[in-house]
């Protein structure tokens, strides 16, 4: 079966300490880059993973699949809201994170063996934002979106 996937590079001015808890402490700081949502975790592989909206309900779940501390995260993702999305089943997202000077290139592959896919559609239009944001909050202290909905 084909594959669909979303790739996405960037690079932030911060060390790979403090990008590793931006993306697995899901405290008021994940809240900010992420539009109010924490994914919650014990980021171990074999652990539960959910992503926790404001108002408590959860949107996607799945499991840890991989966690090397500082180098690499690697998510079983399944959409719970749109039925339309969780009938295609589960998507893997990876996080893949290297020192390049005073910076870190983050990497995140997200992907399923469905051709085409709706949930990469979804996925690749929010995943610039939340990553903009975490760049911008490490580097500024500030999001340059505070509303998801933002074009």
């Amino acid at each position: 079966m084909a594959k669909s996937t979303f790739h996405y590079v960037t690079y932030i001015r911060t060390t790979p300490e403090r990008l590793w808890s931006a993306l697995t402490d899901d405290t008021e700081f994940m809240q900010q880059y992420w539009f109010g949502v924490r994914c919650e975790s014990e980021w171990r592989a074999g652990s539960s993973w959910k992503m926790v909206h404001p108002d408590g309900s959860v949107s996607d779940a799945g499991e840890i699949v991989a966690a090397e501390r500082w180098k690499r995260l690697v998510i079983r993702w399944w959409h719970q809201r749109n039925p339309e999305l969780s009938g295609e089943g589960e998507s893997v997202c990876t996080m893949e994170l290297e020192s390049v000077g005073p910076a870190v290139r983050l990497s995140i592959t997200h992907s399923m063996e469905r051709e085409p896919s709706k949930l990469i559609g979804a996925v690749s239009g929010g995943w610039p934002k939340i990553l903009s944001n975490l760049k911008s909050l490490l580097e500024s202290g500030a999001v340059v979106l505070d509303d998801i909905g933002r074009k």
